[in-house]
């Protein structure tokens, strides 16, 4: 899967990926998804995103749990 909008510099944000190299980490956006706000409060709280770059930071944190398995409790 290739992403575009996703960057990766050891030189900014500690290597984290961010979004299209501005200093705005993929998980910080996840979890504000994750949180309950919606496209439109994200993009309000962060005037240099596009509405692309929420879905493709989702659609990498999907990939990247595809990559790995993490714990779960058992209910």
């Amino acid at each position: 899967m290739k992403f575009n909008r996703i960057t990766v510099n050891p030189k900014q944000m500690g290597g984290v990926p961010c979004i299209r190299g501005l200093r705005i980490p993929v998980s910080t956006v996840v979890g504000m998804v994750a949180d309950g706000m919606s496209k439109k409060e994200i993009l309000e709280a962060y005037p240099d995103l596009k509405s692309e770059d929420i879905t493709e930071a989702l659609r990498y944190a999907a990939e990247a749990v595809r990559e790995r398995e993490l714990p779960v409790v058992s209910m």
